[in-house]
């Protein structure tokens, strides 16, 4: 069978990352295909039963089942493919109790300033570095959750304190100045990990 052209053209498949995640992730990965799964048969059912009602020309029942089918299919493809191109390390929260803090790690609280290099201004953030996908705040300490795999969580970790470093960020040149680094409490912990939740895949074109 000769190979077509796009597939000659097919750009390799990235090597697969470590993702770092909570407890229990792979098991809401595993719920969710399974949801997708029971959606998609029920559509079906949807489809069978419009294409028995005849002309389908102006079916819109039978249509929109079709396109809800093709839009589950999408989803489903697309997290195959995160999981197929990922490796996910579960991390258990309650070791960050206990990180020794001489550098920013996963699982610290750490109060970043960030200097823009264009207009000079100058911003301050406290953040708890957190695994993939997490974007709680407090607004009671005022912590936001910096997802360790986060442009500005790249650039800052392994850094000491009162070291700053110039970087390129999405928005631009910055300087990044590291001015704490402590462990977290089972408190903040608990008001800033909620429930995890599906992973928002993006779909690609086949």
């Amino acid at each position: 069978m000769p190979i077509s052209r796009k597939r000659i053209f097919r750009p390799a498949a990235p090597q697969a990352l470590t993702i770092y995640v909570r407890p229990g992730y792979n098991r809401v990965l595993a719920e969710e295909f399974e949801a997708l799964k029971v959606k998609r048969a029920g559509l079906v059912k949807d489809k069978v039963e419009a294409y028995s009602q005849g002309d389908l020309r102006e079916n819109f029942g039978f249509k929109a089942a079709k396109e809800a089918i093709r839009a589950v299919d999408r989803k489903m493809s697309a997290l195959d493919r995160f999981v197929a191109r990922n490796i996910f390390t579960e991390v258990d929260p309650a070791t960050w109790l206990t990180h020794p803090t001489a550098t920013l790690q996963l699982g610290h609280v750490t109060t970043i300033e960030k200097q823009d290099v264009a207009t000079k201004r100058i911003h301050r953030f406290t953040f708890l570095v957190t695994t993939r996908g997490e974007t709680a705040s407090d607004p009671e300490s005022g912590i936001e959750c910096l997802p360790y795999n986060s442009p500005l969580a790249t650039a800052v970790l392994g850094l000491a304190t009162n070291a700053p470093t110039k970087v390129m960020l999405p928005a631009g040149e910055a300087i990044l100045t590291v001015l704490s680094i402590r462990n977290p409490t089972r408190t903040e912990l608990e008001r800033l990990l909620t429930v995890i939740k599906p992973p928002e895949v993006e779909d690609e074109e086949e």
